[in-house]
């Protein structure tokens, strides 16, 4: 769990977006985090969103409700989300910089709370929600980009000796939580050629510990992965998240 780096990681990202590489994802589980937000709220809920980033999906996939919160580590993220606010005219939507290992927010206040790729503190989220509220999750696994890791000899999460989907998992039942459930995730993502592959790589922490914002990426590692990993004329990125749903005793 990177907590640190993510400041300097996000800050950076802040005015950036995945849509540049126009990668095409194909879900291979059935399991959707915005349809079971969608399923669990209501015009009354109130929502916290744990790593809003700049708050795209919040504007692009939350459901109509009485309050939705975005939060997020990095100041410049905050201010990315700041702007989009104002240009979507919501009135139930609010950004603010806060840290979830050190939450803000009132007790037992909101009906749901959504984290996405980031770190949590269960024990502070189960405070944070009124009884009954609900907990949804999505991660990012030790085995994501697996075969890519093992050609570079590392990555994010390689050496972990517990995955992280499954301290998750464990931290969420010690909280207090009741009715757990872990999912894993399995998407491929189509990349159109070499050169939005290597620039997407060079931009996510995916081979974090081998090659830090490229400097120290090997072309002679990332063409042995691409001539194995290609499928009519596109780059295959074989990813792996996880989902975990639960919810507040009461």
């Amino acid at each position: 769990m990177i907590h640190d780096n993510d400041y300097e990681y996000f800050n950076k990202m802040a005015h950036w977006s995945f849509d540049e590489f126009g990668i095409h994802e194909e879900c291979l589980t059935d399991w959707d985090l915005y349809g079971l937000l969608r399923k669990i709220a209501n015009k009354d809920s109130r929502i916290l969103d744990l790593g809003t980033a700049g708050g795209e999906k919040i504007f692009s996939f939350f459901p109509d409700c009485a309050e939705i919160l975005g939060t997020d580590y990095s100041p410049a993220m905050i201010d990315t989300a700041m702007k989009n606010l104002e240009a979507s005219g919501k009135k139930n939507v609010s950004f603010k910089v806060m840290d979830n290992l050190d939450m803000d927010v009132p007790d037992e206040h909101f009906d749901i709370v959504v984290a996405r790729h980031t770190c949590t503190d269960p024990v502070q989220i189960l405070r944070a929600l009124a009884p009954g509220g609900h907990l949804l999750m999505r991660g990012v696994d030790k085995y994501d980009c697996w075969n890519l890791k093992l050609i570079f000899g590392g990555g994010q999460g390689f050496n972990d000796p517990v995955p992280i989907s499954i301290t998750d998992y464990e931290n969420v039942l010690k909280a207090g939580f009741a009715d757990v459930e872990l999912v894993p995730i399995h998407t491929r993502e189509y990349f159109k050629d070499r050169e939005s592959f290597r620039s997407f790589l060079e931009m996510v922490p995916i081979l974090e510990d081998v090659s830090i914002n490229g400097e120290a990426l090997d072309d002679s590692l990332l063409d042995k992965y691409i001539s194995g990993n290609t499928v009519n004329g596109q780059i295959i990125l074989y990813r792996a998240y996880y989902g975990l749903s639960a919810r507040k005793p009461g």
